[in-house]
């Protein structure tokens, strides 16, 4: 074994595909997550691929002493992924307090007992939100942090803030932050997904669910935005490419490869896709017509950013590889294994 990964919020989407990635890589993970938007489903998906199962652990982030003792019962873990937060811009204009009290005391906890167990690295799940609305694109890691567009936001900049003031007091931590950018898709075997409780908060979920009828139209957030065809433009990146970036950086941190304490990376295409095109997309390789109508604009959304990834391909030695086709094909396979398995 190459060495034991605690993957917070392992079950959701993002985390379980970085802990199939993980687990092929050699680590040994251990996964926490509150199942507050995510089930145990993942964690047999993640065993059918990869052919073994990981540590779970049902324990929310916020729980101090139930990390004390999930830390002292398994002793000798040498890097933390924090996945845990909730990550829905619309919600999070609707529900400030419940993203603030989630995504920032999660982190808090962990910097706190991370130096009590010696535990050296945390690799942190950021946002391109950090940036706000941007003056240009592509977007790189100088740009500046503006104010953000939401709580969600907001709480990304402050967690980034309090890694490096927590680093800069002298606490024995190095963390890589990842900076994402739109992550979308399914792993090809089709054995998870993006699956949320309830109404999908993210696009590409709502378009798989209405295509197949579970959701009778989608809602496209403005067509009158100072974009090509008047939606908003994003960085469409493949989850599976997402999660490979996450051992990349497990490996800098552990090989002791890192050339400062606290890095930051962008993680996208480098291209520019607007919503409509998306749309676009799905309808030709799925096949199906989509039933979609023209709303007003929606409270928190950026008008157009998508990633100059030229760092995390030179530094950190990553590449998005996955075409936009391919990354909404498997998005549609894994929405029509869900209905085979009458789960949706």
């Amino acid at each position: 074994m190459k060495g034991k990964i605690l993957v917070t919020g392992g079950a959701g989407y993002i985390g379980s595909h970085t802990v199939v990635e993980l687990q092929n890589a050699g680590y040994e993970v251990i996964i926490i997550d509150n199942l507050s938007n995510s089930t145990t489903d993942s964690i047999d998906g993640i065993e059918r691929i990869t052919g073994k199962r990981p540590v779970f652990i049902k324990l929310d982030c916020n729980d101090l002493e139930g990390l004390r003792n999930l830390f002292t019962e398994h002793s000798g873990i040498d890097g933390i992924i924090h996945f845990a937060a909730s990550k829905a811009v619309g919600e999070s204009v609707q529900k400030p307090l419940l993203y603030y009290r989630n995504n920032l005391n999660s982190l808090i906890n962990l910097l706190d007992l991370m130096p009590q167990f010696k535990v050296r690295n945390i690799v942190f799940s950021s946002s391109c939100t950090v940036y706000g609305e941007p003056d240009n694109n592509p977007i790189d890691e100088s740009a500046p942090v503006k104010p953000a567009e939401s709580p969600y936001g907001n709480t990304k900049q402050i967690n980034e803030e309090i890694i490096k003031d927590t680093i800069t007091s002298g606490a024995p931590v190095k963390s890589i932050i990842l900076r994402y950018f739109n992550p979308i898709g399914a792993h090809k075997s089709a054995e998870i997904g993006e699956l949320p409780n309830g109404v999908p908060q993210n696009l590409v979920p709502y378009i798989t669910q209405t295509a197949i009828g579970v959701r009778e139209q989608l809602s496209v957030f403005g067509d009158d935005y100072n974009t090509p065809d008047g939606s908003c433009i994003r960085d469409f990146i493949n989850v599976v490419d997402l999660a490979k970036a996450h051992v990349i950086a497990i490996d800098r941190m552990l090989g002791n490869k890192s050339e400062d304490k606290v890095e930051i990376f962008n993680l996208g295409t480098g291209n520019g896709v607007s919503v409509l095109q998306l749309i676009h997309v799905f309808e030709k390789v799925s096949g199906k017509k989509l039933n979609y109508k023209i709303v007003g604009r929606r409270t928190g959304d950026i008008e157009k950013i998508w990633a100059n990834p030229k760092k995390a391909n030179e530094v950190l030695g990553w590449k998005a590889v996955e075409s936009i086709d391919e990354t909404m094909l498997s998005a549609w396979n894994w929405q029509l294994k869900l209905r085979e398995k009458g789960i949706m």
